[in-house]
């Protein structure tokens, strides 16, 4: 089906201004004030609405194969599309953990037969697979996600020598989580041993500290610099990591780039007291002097990209002493909402919201022709309305597990319309599952 959007405000490289949006054949063949509709095209009238690119988001784990009481890629890629994103990067530590190649073919198998957006897998490192993920063509996968520090599943690397093996051999982006296990280990058992085991959720980012994410994301960035690797750090959570990152090289220039989650510009550790483990993440969140330094940081460039790390767990594991409760929660359905009402409270404009949601994104990660506005390139694209409320409840969550943290939450704006690749896969809360989402390609 040809489409043509008439009258949208677009919100693209740096610019926001009327314009139609003509969609054939999966692409944008014309951007202009005014396209006449000669190739019969079904016309939507965009006017009030603003049309952004689809939000790209490099972080996210929908835990299928293995853990699907939490979630799975139908699911959660349809919870996505309902929240604007209109392509995602999946983490590798499902079960089985996705360490071969054998695995994560399996998962873009699985995602072309029922993931609503458009997709890639992480490779997952280990401190045994180096070889195999040197088998990876890396054309068609995100990149390397190595765990710096443990977190949910247990595909820790912690070996010097084995680190030092996937920076200086692996020939594409390696994502990383860091935390420093040692001094969390130390300082849980030091909590422990003053309050017992039975602590509030607010001990989290004293246990999962600023000097464990420093001293890890400072080895990271040591080891990339060293061996010239392409490091992206995920989850910055401190004030103290955005010294080891730089404002001032071109985004396609730089080999080093940051990350920052919406949980981490929008809760902090005050609101332990209110949500508890419900706001458990690892990295944790942390004062609301880290928050407002990384706010600072998405807004000077020292931070790169925007994402989610959309964790679901089932509310009765949530629910559970601090100890034993998961890390980690729902987002994906609500980030272009959460930094919308941002834009609403002045904090960011629009155009820094495509920017590090979207071209940022497809930039570091070198996407073949998604990412922006343009003709040629594949209409993955969100109409919002910022001015028509929405109210969070569990009646209209798409997420399998069922809550999240902004139940009750009344967001400012809206999604009106999600297009991935041309196809208008989410209307005002209908679904056209007709057709699926793509497997993302890169340059390298």
């Amino acid at each position: 089906m040809n489409i043509l959007i008439k009258n949208a405000t677009l919100v693209n490289e740096g610019e926001i201004g009327n314009f139609d949006v003509l969609i054939e054949d999966r692409l944008i063949t014309k951007i202009d004030r005014n396209i006449e509709n000669t190739v019969n095209a079904k016309e939507f009238n965009a006017e009030g609405l603003h049309l952004l690119p689809g939000v790209i988001d490099d972080q996210v784990h929908f835990r299928e194969p293995g853990l699907m009481l939490k979630g799975e890629i139908y699911t959660e890629a349809k919870a996505a599309v309902a929240g604007g994103v209109t392509s995602y990067m999946e983490m590798p530590n499902t079960n089985p953990q996705t360490t071969n190649l054998t695995e994560l073919e399996k998962k873009y198998l699985r995602a072309s037969a029922c993931s609503l957006a458009n997709y890639s897998f992480f490779m997952g490192g280990t401190n045994h697979n180096l070889e195999e993920t040197l088998k990876v063509d890396y054309s068609k996968v995100c990149g390397l996600k190595i765990f710096m520090g443990s977190s949910t599943g247990d595909m820790l690397v912690d070996h010097q020598e084995v680190l030092e093996g996937f920076f200086s051999r692996v020939n594409c982006l390696i994502a990383t989580h860091c935390e420093y296990d040692p001094l969390i280990k130390e300082n849980q058992k030091r909590i422990i041993e003053e309050y017992g085991e039975d602590i509030p959720a607010y001990f989290h980012p004293i246990i999962r500290s600023e000097e464990a994410c420093y001293e890890s994301s400072s080895m990271a960035v040591s080891l990339a610099k060293k061996h010239n690797t392409r490091l992206h750090v995920l989850h910055i959570s401190t004030a103290k990591e955005l010294a080891l990152f730089s404002n001032k090289i071109p985004l396609k220039e730089t080999r080093i780039t940051a990350e920052a989650c919406i949980h981490h510009l929008w809760f902090s550790e005050d609101d332990y007291k209110t949500k508890g483990n419900f706001i458990k993440w690892n990295p944790s969140i942390k004062t609301t002097y880290d928050r407002a330094k990384i706010f600072e940081a998405v807004l000077n460039d020292t931070i790169d990209v925007i994402a989610t790390d959309h964790a679901p767990h089932k509310k009765k594991k949530k629910n559970q002493s601090y100890l034993t409760a998961p890390s980690g929660g729902p987002l994906v359905q609500h980030g272009l909402l959460a930094m919308l009402d941002f834009y609403h409270d002045k904090k960011i404009s629009l155009d820094k919201i495509a920017q590090k949601m979207s071209h940022h994104v497809a930039d570091l990660f070198r996407i073949e022709n998604r990412g922006y506005i343009r003709e040629g390139y594949f209409a993955d694209l969100v109409l919002v309305n910022l001015n028509k409320p929405t109210t969070v409840s569990k009646q209209n969550l798409l997420y399998k597990c069922g809550w999240s943290p902004f139940e009750g939450h009344t967001f400012k704006s809206s999604i009106e319309k999600t297009f991935v690749s041309g196809h208008l896969v989410y209307d005002n809360g209908v679904f056209d599952e007709s057709k699926f989402g793509s497997r993302l390609s890169f340059n390298l």
